[in-house]
């Protein structure tokens, strides 16, 4: 009994659990190795944050590497729960490379406006972590997506509002959060989602082409993860596999065979628990048979 309610809450928590992508799952590992160095090394906490110190200090590289960095240990597993959750529909709608390519656009765009927005505050304020790339792709899907209402935790909101309430919702819960840049990062997705920022995008050919050689061809080896093809066909093939079903596999409807009436010299056999013989009889016999068993009289037809 215990084996079977356990069966049936593993069953319950696999359906329930997103499908992880290489993309994703390369982000999360990206993070969580750099989370160990900082923490093995004793390095500073804002090493990799932005603020105003990326244009007074000249640190241009922290704009395309501050996502893989936090501070602290509750505030990395929260951000790759979101992370899980939030962007594998991302990944699955531009593909594994496109992907990766769309998150460092999005988050060292989001990082300038935000760096340079911190030069004019009095009190300089540094972040970091996948929240704000997060929420941009969340803005970024509610504009390709057709259905004008989603749910969350039952409850029916408008597309358009749902990057926000996800806004309140995460600043709230995910320490050193930065409400500013959190907003910016969802204008950013919204901009790149009405097709503003195609100067600077990746096409599709390109990235069909980039996913042929290393290191992207690793990412398809990788067992457990999903790597989703850069080209519309074969993305298609991938997240909807066609389905041939084995012989047997299915159920099957059987039919009795044609009743028949075995002569005089031909033994009546059986078929599958039917009666039947090898000698068959035209049709127009049968109606005869059947007129003389449920009324009493012989029916007549015309040869």
């Amino acid at each position: 009994m215990q084996t079977k309610n356990f069966n049936e809450i593993f069953r319950g928590l696999k359906d329930v659990a997103p499908v992880v992508t290489s993309g994703t799952l390369l982000v999360v590992l990206s993070s969580c190795v750099w989370f160990g160095v900082q923490t093995y090394l004793s390095l500073p906490q804002d090493s990799l944050s932005i603020g105003a110190t990326v244009f007074q200090s000249g640190h241009i590289h922290r704009l395309f590497l501050y996502p893989f960095h936090h501070r602290t240990l509750p505030q990395l597993l929260l951000s790759i729960t979101a992370l899980l959750f939030l962007c594998g529909s991302v990944e699955k709608g531009y593909g594994t490379v496109r992907f990766l390519f769309l998150f460092l656009l999005l988050a060292s765009i989001t990082g300038v406006f935000y760096s340079f927005l911190d030069v004019l505050q009095d009190v300089s304020m540094h972040t970091e972590g996948l929240l704000p790339v997060i929420l941009a792709c969340v803005a970024l899907t509610t504009l390709h997506t057709k259905m004008t209402k989603g749910f969350l935790c039952g409850v029916s909101l408008p597309a358009v509002a749902l990057p926000w309430v996800l806004l309140i919702i995460c600043t709230a819960l995910i320490p050193h959060s930065v409400l500013l840049c959190n907003v910016i990062a969802i204008l950013v997705g919204w901009v790149y989602g009405k097709g503003w920022l195609s100067p600077v995008d990746m096409s599709e050919s390109r990235a069909a082409i980039l996913e042929k050689i290393q290191p992207f061809k690793l990412l398809r080896s990788i067992s457990g993860a999903m790597f989703v093809p850069a080209s519309s066909q074969e993305r298609r093939k991938t997240l909807l596999p066609r389905i041939n079903p084995t012989p047997g596999s299915y159920p099957v409807q059987a039919y009795a065979v044609l009743p028949s009436i075995s002569s005089a010299g031909t033994p009546a056999a059986m078929y599958e628990s039917w009666p039947h013989s090898a000698s068959l009889i035209p049709p127009h016999s049968i109606l005869a048979v059947l007129a003389t068993k449920h009324f009493g009289c012989i029916g007549l037809y015309i040869d």
